[in-house]
């Protein structure tokens, strides 16, 4: 049976690669444009996008899930100290205020470089606290 022939222009950037593919399959280039046009105009191809579409959404959930997961760990680590600091630490008298905020300075700047060290490391609390559990 004698096929149809047909004159198409691409974007020469594709021709190498269109020539180590055919060379790959041992086919000739028309036989791969041929099967690329005939998959691309299958009815399948829609539903094989939508397959694709559908696993991406699905990694995308997950991910927001882990990233909701982690993000309540972190608030609810941080209420647990603000609610054990402010319960167990008694006001100081004004005599020793400016002591205590110079000190206070001086443990956030080192809270800081602590962070940073670990956030560079990859040391998260919850691969800690993960590794806890298990």
């Amino acid at each position: 049976m004698k096929k149809d022939r047909l004159n198409v222009y691409f974007d020469p950037a594709l021709s190498p690669e269109l020539d180590a593919l055919a060379a790959r399959r041992r086919v000739s280039k028309s036989a791969v444009v041929e099967a690329a046009l005939a998959s691309y105009l299958s009815p399948d191809a829609v539903e094989q996008n939508e397959a694709a579409i559908v696993r991406r959404l699905d990694r995308m959930t997950r991910a927001i899930e882990r990233l909701e997961r982690d993000v309540s760990v972190g608030n609810e680590a941080l209420a647990l100290f603000v609610k054990f600091w402010l319960s167990t630490t008694s006001p100081l008298p004004d005599t020793m205020r400016d002591a205590a905020h110079a000190k206070g300075r001086e443990r956030y700047e080192g809270f800081v470089e602590t962070l940073g060290r670990r956030l560079a490391k990859g040391n998260t609390l919850t691969k800690e606290v993960s590794e806890d559990i298990e």
